[in-house]
């Protein structure tokens, strides 16, 4: 089930709402601009909120999962971080909204910078914590392309 979320909100589901945008409505907005909108929509916006969820009410999957940490003691560390993605979902949810995007861009591009570069640090990953790195090492490098190229139009 993780495999398949992370493939939908990942790749999946911002690459069919970029193309149905694109070809299909004959949006006005640029690839970069719907590119930069649906992945931060899902990447950030959907996928830390389905992952906030989960922390904050089965810690236990993060913590034992992804961390291999089998001590319920850090169940009430692994929900503050659910907290934590919960609110930063929401800024990413409101991409859809003009004017939003950028923030919601920086602000997800950057915990998916450190989270993936938390995870690299590690040197024994088991499968699920690499396909999580790899994930957010992914979206992080897509949204820093994103901002990059929308802030070199504004200069």
């Amino acid at each position: 089930m993780y495999f398949a979320v992370i493939a939908l909100f990942m790749l999946i589901l911002p690459g069919a709402c970029v193309a149905a945008e694109y070809y299909w409505l004959h949006s006005s907005a640029d690839i970069v601009a719907l590119i930069g909108k649906w992945f931060t929509f899902w990447g950030v916006g959907m996928r830390l909120g389905i992952a906030g969820f989960r922390q904050a009410f089965n810690p236990g999957f993060t913590a034992r999962d992804i961390f291999e940490i089998e001590d319920e003691r850090v169940n009430p560390i692994v929900q503050e971080l659910g907290f934590a993605n919960l609110a930063l979902a929401l800024l990413g949810l409101l991409a859809i909204v003009p004017g939003w995007t950028m923030p919601a861009a920086i602000a997800g591009g950057l915990f998916f910078a450190l989270a993936g570069w938390k995870h690299a640090s590690v040197k024994e990953r088991n499968l699920t914590r690499s396909v999580a790195m790899i994930s957010d090492v992914f979206i992080a490098l897509l949204l820093a392309i994103y901002v990059v190229m929308m802030l070199t139009r504004l200069t």
